[in-house]
């Protein structure tokens, strides 16, 4: 996946988030962002690599995004590899 279109699912994945009224709160709860925030800093990277990290925290949350956007379930994940500073990390 290159880096365009890691950010495209990135925004896809954000508005799906923004559509759904119970994970939203959550997301913000546990980004101390705000709505606000949301939107002004829905292109840099780093919001959307929280975004991603976030989905990918439950796995009812990444088949329920992917389910919605028509995406195969591990596109979160190559998306989250391909965006810049968001390869793996070997914690060994």
């Amino acid at each position: 996946m290159n880096v365009v279109r890691a950010e495209e699912t990135a925004l896809n994945a954000m508005a799906w988030l923004v559509g759904n009224d119970e994970l939203l709160p959550v997301f913000l709860g546990a980004t101390g962002a705000s709505l606000a925030d949301l939107r002004a800093q829905a292109g840099e990277t780093a919001m959307q690599l929280s975004l991603l990290d976030f989905l990918m925290m439950d796995d009812a949350w990444v088949m329920a995004c992917c389910g919605a956007l028509g995406l195969p379930y591990e596109t979160l994940l190559e998306a989250r590899q391909s965006l810049p500073g968001g390869a793996e990390t070997s914690w060994t």
